[in-house]
C-alpha cells in the first residue's frame, strides 16, 4: 500500500513580493545596525529575485529542454543516492531542487510503497518532472522554493538532493525549513560539488574561452551557484546551526561520461558561458576555443570521460 500522498501548497513562479523584505529580519539595536540589515535584507531580495528569474527564465528551459543529456551525464549519482535511502525506513521522501526528477523518480520505481515528493523552483522543469511521473503513482512534484516554501511540519523521514542544496541565498534558513519538515531523526543525503579546481571538466569552459570573454562573471566563494557548497566547514556549519546533528561530510570522485556529440550541446547550453554567448562578436572564435578545451577528455571510446569531484553529504534531524 502506497504511503498518501503528503500535500505540499501548490504555487506558481514565486513573485518577489512574497518574499520577506527588511520587515521580516531581527529587531534591530541602533542606527548602524539598521543600516547593516537593511542593506542585507536588500541583498537577500535580491538574490532571491535572481534565482527565481534564473531557473524560471531561459536557464529553467534549457535544463528542461537538455534533460536527456543531463541524465547521461549525471547518471552515476543516482544509484548513489538510491543506494543511501533504505528501503525499511523510506516511507515519506523529499527530493529538494528535484529539477526534471531523475533522483525523485529512481527513488519512486525503487520503493513503490514509498511516497516521493519532488521540490524545485523551477516552473520549467516541475513540468517536465510531471510528464516523466505519468506512470509512477507514488510521486508528485510540487513548485516552490525549499528554503521559504510552507513544507508540512515532522513529515518526511528521508531527504535527499542531487545538486540541488548550492543555490540558497541563506543556507542557514533554508535548511532550518527542511529540517522542520523532517520527522525526528530523518536522514538527509545530498551531494554537492567540491572546489571548482577539483572540477576541471565543469570549469572547461571559462579556462579554455576566458580570455575571449573579459565580461564573465567571477565566481562567488560560497554564493549561490554551483560551487555554493565547496568548503567543507561552511557546509558544516550551515548544517549545525539549521539544527541536523550527526554530520558526515565525505569526499567522493565519480567516474563520468558523455558522448562526443553531446559536448556541443553541454558546452553551448549550460553554465555562465553559455548564456552570454549568442550575444557575443565573437561567438565563432570562443566556439573554437571550446571545442578545442574540451577535447582533453575525449578517449578512445568516443566518449568525454572525467571524475566529478563532490561531497557526499549526511545528516540526521
Amino acid at each position: 500500500m502506497v504511503h498518501g500522498t503528503v500535500p505540499l501548497p501548490v504555487t506558481g513562479t514565486v513573485p518577489v513580493t512574497e518574499w520577506p523584505q527588511v520587515a521580516a529580519c531581527q529587531p534591530l539595536r541602533d542606527r548602524h545596525d539598521q543600516d547593516a540589515r537593511t542593506e542585507k535584507c536588500h541583498t537577500t531580495a535580491k538574490s532571491m529575485s535572481d534565482q527565481a528569474t534564473l531557473w524560471n527564465g531561459p536557464s529553467g528551459q534549457t535544463w528542461a529542454e537538455i534533460q536527456p543529456m543531463l541524465d547521461r551525464l549525471f547518471a552515476p549519482f543516482v544509484d548513489l543516492i538510491c543506494d543511501a535511502v533504505p528501503a525499511h525506513t523510506a516511507h515519506n521522501i523529499l527530493d529538494i531542487g528535484c529539477g526534471a526528477g531523475a533522483i525523485a523518480l529512481a527513488l519512486a520505481a525503487r520503493h513503490p510503497k514509498a511516497q516521493v515528493t519532488g521540490l524545485d523552483i523551477s516552473e520549467p522543469l516541475v513540468a517536465t518532472a510531471r510528464q516523466r511521473a505519468q506512470a509512477l503513482p507514488n510521486v508528485n512534484f510540487e513548485l516552490g522554493d525549499a528554503q521559504r516554501h510552507p513544507l508540512p511540519p515532522a513529515t518526511f523521514d528521508t531527504i535527499v538532493s542531487r545538486f540541488g542544496v548550492m543555490f540558497f541565498d541563506d543556507p542557514v534558513e533554508a535548511f532550518a525549513n527542511i529540517h522542520k519538515a523532517a520527522t525526528p531523526e530523518a536522514k538527509l543525503t545530498a551531494i554537492a560539488w567540491r572546489d571548482p579546481s577539483e572540477n576541471p571538466f565543469m570549469t572547461a569552459a571559462e579556462r579554455a574561452a576566458g580570455s575571449l570573454v573579459p565580461e564573465l562573471p567571477a565566481r562567488r566563494p560560497n554564493g549561490p551557484g554551483q560551487f555554493g557548497f565547496a568548503n567543507q566547514d561552511y557546509i558544516h556549519s550551515v548544517l549545525t546551526q539549521s539544527h541536523w546533528h550527526d554530520i558526515r561530510i565525505t569526499p567522493i570522485d565519480v567516474p563520468c561520461q558523455l558522448p562526443t556529440e553531446d559536448l556541443e550541446l553541454y558546452y553551448t547550453r549550460m553554465g555562465a558561458l553559455a548564456q552570454i554567448l549568442p550575444t557575443l562578436e565573437n561567438r565563432s572564435e570562443v566556439l573554437k576555443a571550446l571545442d578545442q578545451g574540451f577535447q582533453q577528455f575525449v578517449q578512445a571510446d568516443g566518449n568525454a570521460h572525467f571524475t566529478a569531484a563532490c561531497w557526499m553529504i549526511q545528516a540526521t534531524a
